[in-house]
């Protein structure tokens, strides 16, 4: 039996192959903007794609779907709109119909929105948006590698987003607009509002500029400005410091935030390839020295948006109905 999960991300597109070995690969944003990479080529120089039995795929917001949901019955590849938060570079896209003309059965997962019908109500009354698919993913990686039921999730990288799990199910989550920051997103303060007001930047460019960068003064290409941060952090540099430090400030309050509207927390789930990041910089350590008086911390790796969307269709193909709470389309 071959699964494989696909986990589009900010900074390149992975993939995770179940057989009888586990094997995983990148490709970056930049290769496939340019057409330099197919990732179905990619694919195959690793696993016979007439031998998947199934494959799980997430894809930007994935806010047009409620459901896990066969790739042939997805509209407009489970999106809404293209346009708003997060920045489109169309590598995603490309891969996303490559995968859709290929043949190779296929699920996609949706996001967490305000029609995702295991949220917490209030959550869904506060919030339109609240995580973009492969965090689905990443939760269900945490929840079989831990067994916890009970758990706050947060995926930390080019964007922090903070999930709450319930007895199995997801209740609420924090989307990175609205939360902490990551490397390069954050929430949008008064001045960017402002800004976007007197016409200075659109919206999504705030966006893209409001996490850990605005502070270290660092822009550049995506895949390069957390490198750049951790650069001037180990070369004393008083700015980068200060952006980390702020950056762990506003995960540890997100974290608390939740923590304070459940009654049970079995552990804290830290992810993402800052949030699971000890060298060079001990940023998990950081984290965990500020949040373990309220649960057990555990560390999974940055790969575990693309292992849990093979996760998914593995489970799916056996048969599961619901992934944490989220029913699955036949």
């Amino acid at each position: 039996m071959v699964f494989v999960g696909m986990d589009h991300g900010t900074t390149g597109v992975s993939f995770t192959i179940l057989d009888d070995e586990t094997t995983h690969f990148k490709i970056l944003r930049e290769d496939l903007s340019a057409g330099k990479v197919s990732a179905l080529k990619e694919l195959s120089k690793r696993v016979d794609l007439n031998s998947i039995d199934l494959m799980a795929i997430t894809y930007a917001m994935g806010d047009a779907l409620k459901a896990v949901t066969p790739i042939e019955k997805v509209k407009n590849r489970g999106i809404k709109s293209m346009e708003g938060a997060g920045k489109v570079t169309g590598g995603g896209t490309a891969v996303y119909d490559e995968i859709e003309n290929s043949g190779i059965p296929t699920v996609v997962i949706p996001g967490i929105h305000d029609e995702t019908t295991c949220l917490d109500e209030r959550f869904k009354a506060a919030y339109s948006h609240h995580a973009s698919s492969e965090k689905v993913s990443i939760c269900y990686n945490a929840f079989l590698e831990t067994g916890f039921k009970n758990m706050i999730v947060s995926d930390i990288s080019s964007n922090t987003v903070t999930m709450l799990i319930e007895h199995g199910i997801i209740k609420g989550a924090m989307d990175a607009c609205i939360g902490a920051m990551g490397t390069i997103h954050g929430p949008l303060d008064l001045k960017m509002i402002r800004d976007i007001d007197d016409g200075v930047r659109t919206a999504n460019e705030c966006f893209s500029r409001a996490g850990a960068v605005k502070i270290a003064d660092v822009y550049g290409k995506v895949s390069h400005m957390k490198d750049e941060i951790i650069k001037n952090y180990l070369n004393g540099d008083k700015k980068a410091k200060i952006a980390v430090d702020t950056m762990v400030m506003t995960i540890v309050m997100e974290i608390y935030g939740l923590a304070g509207i459940t009654e049970k927390i079995d552990g804290i789930i830290l992810t993402g390839s800052t949030g699971s990041m000890q060298e060079p910089i001990d940023i998990f350590g950081a984290l965990k020295k500020q949040v373990e008086c309220i649960a057990p911390v555990v560390r999974i790796g940055e790969r575990s948006g693309s292992v849990g969307s093979a996760q998914i269709a593995r489970d799916v193909f056996e048969g599961e109905k619901d992934i944490l709470g989220i029913p699955v389309v036949k």
